[in-house]
Parts: structure tokens; sequence; C-alpha cells
């Protein structure tokens, strides 16, 4: 789970039930039948990104390789066009296009101090381990909602 093999992150519960009591969150898009964080959740299987996430409260720890791309650009169209708030877990890379083109300047940006200790479900055990980088919160919320 936390090496080049794969690039699913579990969320530790302190951090998401910290920010749920903020949030009140109504959809995990990215999970997994262990992982979820939500009753109303989506795995790779079913895929959350080519669903509607209308009205949502979305709490987003994607996959992070190649395609969180993808989802930090889901999140800043859902917010923007569908009513959703979506609050992602991800990498605190300022230098990638995304990061730029979606979220400087668009969104609220919470860095959090030290590492993250992600969660990884290693058949009938939970095994933690620290990121091996930075990690951010970042709010893409819809300021247009009645």
């Amino acid at each position: 789970m936390f090496s080049s093999n794969s690039n699913e992150w579990g969320t530790p519960q302190k951090l998401f039930d910290e920010l749920n009591k903020e949030f009140d969150f109504t959809l995990d898009p990215c999970a997994t039948i262990e992982n979820h964080k939500c009753n109303k959740f989506y795995t790779a299987e079913n895929n959350g990104l080519d669903k509607s996430w209308k009205n949502e409260v979305a709490f987003v720890n994607p996959p992070y390789g190649r395609e969180i791309g993808k989802w930090v650009e889901k999140c800043y169209k859902e917010s923007d066009g569908n009513g959703a708030t979506c609050v992602m877990l991800i990498p605190a890379r300022t230098d990638t296009s995304y990061f730029h083109n979606f979220i400087y300047h668009k969104a609220e940006i919470r860095f959090i101090r030290g590492r993250v200790k992600f969660v990884s479900f290693d058949k009938e055990k939970v095994v933690n381990a620290s990121a091996p980088f930075p990690s951010m919160i970042v709010i893409f919320r819809n300021y247009n909602k009645t």
C-alpha cells in the first residue's frame, strides 16, 4: 500500500472525524469496500469520476498516482457547477499544473503540519505508516448554494 506498487493511502480515522465534524460528509467518491468513510461511496469499479456529485459534501482522498489531477479537476467542477462541497486530502505538491489550474486562488488550502499517518488494510490488521510527503486539505466550496 505504501510503496510504488499502490497509489491508495487510507485516511486516518481521527483526521476524517475532525473534518467530518466541520463538514458533515455525505459522499466518499474514492473508496474501497474496506475503507469507505461515508454510507454513500464509490469504488474503482463504479468510478466516482463518472458520477454526478450534485449537492453532495464529498470527502475526497483520491489515488495518489498520475490520475490525481483528474480528481482535483472533478472537485473544482463539481463545486463550481454542481453545488457540491469537496474536501480533498492530497499531497502538498504546489509545483503541479493541477495545483495552479484548479487549486491556487480557487480553493481554501490548509497545510498539514508534520506527516499524515495513513492507514493500510493488511488482511485482518490495520497498519499505520507516515507518508513520505507533506499533505494538505483542499476545500472547494459552492458559494452560490441557496
